[in-house]
């Protein structure tokens, strides 16, 4: 689950990198805002994951032709650095391959222990 959780705010991150908006929320939408994986540990085993806003989750751009933008043609856009998000991908990827083999090595090991108590009986 942490790893799904990782790889969809990463996802959305990417997805909305250009997604900028105004400074001033009076004037129009604000920008997206990039959010974080915090995971936790779980008493008992496993871990938590949560997403949050990143702080900050945007940062002034400057955007001249926006219909957004200020009087000093600046646009909030979203604080997303692509080669963070992909790396993020990555980790993601890497412990769901981690976890299916943790099962295949489960399920390998307990019919070898079934196999076992075959032969016994």
């Amino acid at each position: 689950m942490a790893a799904s959780k990782k790889a969809q705010v990463s996802s959305n991150n990417i997805a909305n990198a250009s997604t900028t908006g105004s400074l001033d929320p009076s004037k129009g939408p604000k920008p997206y805002e990039a959010q974080q994986t915090v995971t936790t540990s779980v008493a008992g085993g496993g871990v938590s994951a949560a997403s949050v806003s990143r702080q900050p989750g945007f940062v002034p751009s400057y955007e001249p032709d926006s219909p957004f933008a200020d009087e000093s043609s600046m646009v909030g856009a979203p604080n997303v650095n692509l080669e963070e998000e992909m790396i993020n991908l990555k980790v993601a990827e890497q412990a769901y391959k981690a976890n299916a083999q943790t099962i295949r090595v489960a399920k390998d090991m307990s019919e070898e222990l079934l196999n076992a108590l075959d032969k016994k009986v």
